[in-house]
C-alpha cells in the first residue's frame, strides 16, 4: 500500500487562542504578566536559595542569552521581600584608627544614619575649628597664663637676686646671659679686676677669690637645675591649663553627639577615642604647626582635619529596599573596592578617607548579580570572590600588593562582615568547567537555577504567552497588538522552538520582533499592530541577514550549482542540508552520488578521505554500511566497492542527516534503477534502517521548495522527512498552500525502504525464509546482480 503524504494541516499549527475570551480583542484587554513565562523550575530554585541564610547557598543561573534570566530574578526580587522583613541593613563607615593609622576602623550604623553621622562630625569639627582659637584668645586665658608665667619669673628673679647679692658681698660680680650662660668676675671695688690688678694681689687673696668663685659656681649650677625644673613645672601647668580649656571646649561641643549615639556601641567608643585624640592634637586646630596643619587640611572636598573625617562607604538611602546590585564590568576594583591616592604639594599620600566602595560593599545584606564568563575573564576576581564568600568578610586589599612582590606601604582596613547572595549568570559549558576544575564551586554555589529553552504549547500556555506579549507592549509603550497579531507572534515562537507543541522562551527574540513590528506599524501610521505588520517585520529581519542565502540561491539560478528537480538518475539523489551563520540559518539541497566498482563490499567515503567529513558524518556512513551488509551480505561478501560523495561540496560536511539519502543512492547504483530527482530526502537512520529525527527540518523543506521554484515547479515535486519530525513542522504559508493545492508533497517515512519505494516506484520486497527477496522487487534485483558478480 503506497505511503500517503502529509495533509496541509500537519504542516503548521495555527494559534487558535482558545484560552482567551472572545471579548479579548487586543493586548489592551489583557493583564500584563508580572513574571517570566515558563520558568517555574528556575523561579523555585531562586526562591529556595533566597530563603536560606546559611553560607554557600549562592545561585548559578544556567541558560542561553535571551531567556530572560536577569529579568526574572529582578522581577522576583522586586516583588518578593526575601525572608520577609527579617533582614537588617546597615550603613558602613571607615574612620581613623588613632592608635594605628594604617588600619582604619569600621563603624556599623543603623541603615540610613551613616550620612547623618558624617554630617554631625563635620559640624563638630566646624565648631571646634572656631571654638579653639576663641578659647585660647581671650582675657581670661591670657590672665591665667600670665599668672603662671609671673610666678615662674618671680621665683627665678628672687633666686638670682639672692645669689647676686651674696656674691657681691664676697666681691664677686655675677652675670647670666639669655642663653643660660653665666660669668663670675672678681671685683676691685666697683670695677672688675684687670689682669694686672689681680696679679698684684697676694697669693692668699687670689686663692680666696678662686675658692669663692668655685663655691658660687656650685651654687649657680644648683640654681640652674632648679630653674630648669621650674620651667618644666611651668610647662606642665601651662599644658594642664590648655588641656582643661580644651576639655571644656570639646566636652561642651561633643556632649550632644555622645548623648545622640550612646546606644550605638561602635560610635560611642569612636567618640571617646576621638575626644582623647583631639586633646593630644590641639595644635591642628590652633594652626601652630603650619606643615602638619597643611597636610591635615589637604582634603579634596571640605576644609576640616582629615583624621576626623567620616568616610561613608555604604549608605542605605532607602532602608526598606532590599539592595540589589548588577555588576556589568566585574573587575577586581569594581567588586572589592579600592584605595585612592591624593597629591598635595608634590607628595602622594593616602588615608582612610580615600577608601572607595565596590559592588560587594553596596550589595552587602542583599544580592549581587554578575555574568560568570566576565568574572572568570578578569584576573584575580574569581579567587577574591571565593575568599570573601568563604570567610564571610570583605577585606579591602590592594590589588597592586596582590600581584607584586614589592613591600609598598598601603592601608589595611578592618574587614567588614559580609552577608550577600551571589547570582552568576552563565551557560552550561561554563557551569561544567567550574564543576570539574574548581572543587570549591560546589560548596559556594549549591543552588542551580536551570532556565528552560521552551515550554509546552496548549491553551493555557498560549494565554500566558499572550499576557507575556502584553507585558512587553506595556513596558515599552508600544502600540497594542490585535488578536491576529498575537496569534502570529505565538506561531513565530513555536517556529523558533522548532516544535508545533512547544513555545520558545527566548524572550529577547519576541521582544525584538515586537519592537520592530511596532516600528513598522507606526511607520504606516497604524493605530494598532496587525498581523500584516508582524509579517513585514519578519520579512525585514530576514532581509537583513539573508545575503548568504541569496548568494547560494543565485548559484542555482545561473546553473553554477548542478541540481536536477525533474528527471530520473541512477546513483544520484537530492539531499537536504542546513547552512548556518551566527544569526541565520537556511536550507539548501545538495546532490549526493554513489558509484560502484568490483571490490570487497567497502563504502568509500570521499568526504572523509579528503578530510572534509566530520566524525558524525563518518559514523553515519559506517551505520549505513552495516545496514547494507545486514541486507545484502548475510551469506557472502558484497562484491562491490562503493564511492560516495557530496557533489560540489568545498567545505566541511558533518552530521548524519544524509544517511538515508546515501543508502538510496547506493541501492540505486547496485540495482541500476533510476531515482526520481523531483524528490529530496533528509533523515538519519540506525543499523536496522529505521528513520531517526534530524534538526532544521523546516529550513530544509523550504530550501528545496525555493530551488524547485527556481528550476521550474511540477506537481510531483516533494520532500521525504522522518516521521518523528512531523511535530517539528512549522512551514511557510506558501508551502502549506502548495501542499493544499497538490503542487508539492511531503511524506513522513519511518523506514529507509519506504524512501526507496517512493524514489523508484517499485516495491522493496520482503525477505523470504532463505534470505532471498522476490526477483521483481528492488532488493531482489540487487541481490540477483550481486549473486551474478559473486559467480
Amino acid at each position: 500500500m503506497p505511503l500517503a503524504p502529509l495533509s496541509s494541516d500537519k504542516l503548521y499549527r495555527i494559534a487558535a487562542l482558545n484560552g482567551l475570551s472572545d471579548a479579548c480583542k487586543s493586548t489592551k484587554h489583557l493583564t500584563p504578566l508580572d513574571e517570566i513565562v515558563g520558568q517555574e523550575r528556575a523561579q523555585h530554585a531562586v526562591e529556595f536559595a533566597m530563603s536560606i541564610k546559611e553560607k554557600g547557598y549562592n545561585i548559578y543561573a544556567i541558560g542561553r542569552n535571551g531567556l530572560g534570566k536577569r529579568t526574572m530574578v529582578m522581577r522576583y526580587l522586586n516583588r518578593h521581600e526575601p525572608n520577609g522583613n527579617s533582614h537588617v541593613l546597615h550603613d558602613w563607615c571607615y574612620v581613623s584608627n588613632f592608635g594605628d593609622t594604617r588600619c582604619p576602623k569600621v563603624l556599623k550604623l543603623p541603615a540610613g544614619e551613616g550620612c547623618s553621622f558624617k554630617k554631625d562630625i563635620e559640624n563638630l569639627m566646624k565648631r571646634l575649628v572656631k571654638a579653639f582659637p576663641l578659647a585660647f584668645d581671650n582675657e581670661l586665658y591670657y590672665s591665667r597664663a600670665e599668672k603662671l608665667k609671673s610666678e615662674l619669673t618671680s621665683k627665678q628673679e628672687t633666686t638670682l637676686k639672692s645669689l647676686t647679692k651674696s656674691a657681691e658681698e664676697r666681691g664677686i660680680s655675677v652675670s647670666i646671659t639669655t642663653q643660660g650662660d653665666y660669668q663670675l668676675v672678681a671685683m676691685n671695688g666697683k670695677e672688675p679686676h684687670s689682669e694686672d690688678s689681680f696679679a698684684a694681689l697676694s697669693v692668699d687673696d687670689q686663692q680666696t677669690f678662686e675658692n669663692t668663685i668655685n663655691d658660687l659656681e656650685v651654687e649657680l649650677r644648683d640654681i640652674v637645675r632648679k630653674l630648669t625644673e621650674w620651667e618644666e613645672q611651668y610647662s606642665d601647668k601651662q599644658q594642664k591649663l590648655d588641656e582643661n580649656i580644651a576639655k571644656e571646649v570639646v566636652g561642651h561641643c561633643i556632649k550632644d553627639l555622645q548623648l545622640k549615639y550612646k546606644k550605638i556601641a561602635d560610635v560611642k567608643a569612636y567618640l571617646a577615642d576621638m575626644y582623647a585624640d583631639i586633646l593630644d592634637n590641639i595644635d591642628i586646630f590652633l594652626e601652630e604647626n603650619e606643615e602638619q596643619v597643611a597636610l591635615a587640611y589637604a582634603s579634596l572636598d571640605k576644609k576640616m582635619p582629615r583624621r576626623y573625617q567620616v568616610n561613608v562607604l555604604v549608605h542605605q538611602s532607602d532602608i526598606c529596599k532590599f539592595p540589589v546590585e548588577v555588576e556589568e564590568s566585574p573587575s577586581y576594583h569594581s567588586i572589592f573596592g579600592y584605595v585612592e591616592n591624593a597629591t598635595y604639594k608634590g607628595t602622594v599620600f593616602t588615608d582612610f578617607s580615600l577608601i572607595r566602595a565596590g559592588s560587594l560593599h553596596r550589595a552587602n545584606g542583599g544580592v549581587l548579580m554578575m555574568d560568570a564568563v566576565k568574572v572568570l575573564e578578569r584576573p584575580y576576581v574569581w579567587d577574591g570572590l571565593k575568599r570573601a564568600l568563604r570567610a564571610q568578610k570583605l577585606n579591602l586589599s590592594s590589588l597592586e600588593r596582590e600581584v607584586t612582590l614589592s613591600g609598598t606601604i598601603s592601608l589595611e582596613p578592618e574587614a567588614i562582615p559580609l552577608n550577600v547572595k551571589i547570582i552568576l549568570f552563565g551557560d552550561y559549558q561554563t557551569y561544567q568547567l567550574l564543576q570539574h576544575y574548581d572543587p570549591e564551586f560546589k560548596e559556594l554555589f549549591r543552588v542551580t537555577a536551570d532556565f528552560e529553552d521552551d515550554m509546552p504549547r496548549n491553551d493555557d500556555s498560549e494565554e500566558h504567552y499572550a499576557r507575556f506579549i502584553a507585558s512587553i507592549v506595556h513596558d515599552n509603550d508600544m502600540l497594542h497588538c490585535d488578536r491576529k497579531a498575537i496569534a502570529r507572534i505565538i506561531e513565530y515562537s513555536s517556529r523558533q522552538a522548532e516544535d508545533q507543541n512547544k513555545l520558545s522562551l527566548h524572550s529577547a527574540d519576541i521582544a525584538n520582533l515586537l519592537r520592530e513590528t511596532n516600528y513598522v506599524a507606526r511607520a504606516s501610521n497604524a493605530t494598532m499592530i496587525r498581523c500584516s505588520h508582524v509579517e513585514q517585520a519578519m520579512l525585514n529581519q530576514e532581509l537583513r541577514v539573508s545575503r548568504l542565502k541569496d548568494h547560494v540561491m543565485q548559484n542555482f539560478v545561473t546553473g553554477t550549482t548542478l541540481l536536477d528537480v525533474h528527471l530520473h538518475a541512477v546513483g544520484q539523489v537530492n539531499a537536504l542540508s542546513v547552512i548556518a551563520t551566527s544569526d541565520y540559518q537556511f536550507g539548501a539541497p545538495s546532490r549526493i552520488t554513489a558509484t560502484t566498482a568490483y571490490g570487497n563490499g567497502e563504502v568509500f567515503d570521499i568526504e572523509r578521505s579528503a578530510e572534509l567529513g566530520g566524525n558524525i558524518h563518518s559514523k553515519g556512513v559506517m551505520i549505513l554500511s552495516a545496514y547494507l551488509a545486514s541486507v545484502f551480505g548475510k551469506t557472502a561478501k558484497i562484491p562491490l566497492t562503493t564511492h560516495l560523495t557530496f557533489e560540489q561540496s568545498y567545505g566541511g560536511v558533518d552530521g548524519d542527516s544524509a544517511s538515508m539519502a546515501e543508502v538510496c543512492a547506493i541501492v540505486s547504483a547496485f540495482s541500476g534503477l533510476p531515482l526520481r530527482q523531483d524528490i529530496a530526502i533528509t533523515g538519519s537512520m540506525n543499523q536496522f534502517g529505521e528513520a531517526q529525527p534530524i534538526g532544521g527540518v523546516n529550513q530544509k523543506i523550504e530550501g528545496f521548495f525555493d530551488v524547485c521554484g527556481i528550476k521550474g515547479r511540477t506537481p510531483g515535486q516533494g520532500v521525504m522527512i522522518p516521521e518523528s519530525n512531523v511535530h517539528n513542522l512549522m512551514l511557510r504559508k506558501d508551502i502549506v498552500e502548495a501542499v493544499e493545492k497538490g503542487e508539492f508533497t511531503i511524506w513522513a517515512i519511518s523506514h529507509v525502504s519506504q524512501a526507496i519505494e517512493i524514489f523508484t516506484g517499485n516495491a522493496v520486497g520482503v525477505e523470504a525464509e532463505q534470505g532471498f527477496y522476490p526477483s521483481n522487487t528492488v532488493f531482489g534485483l540487487v541481490q540477483s546482480k550481486l549473486n551474478a558478480l559473486r559467480r
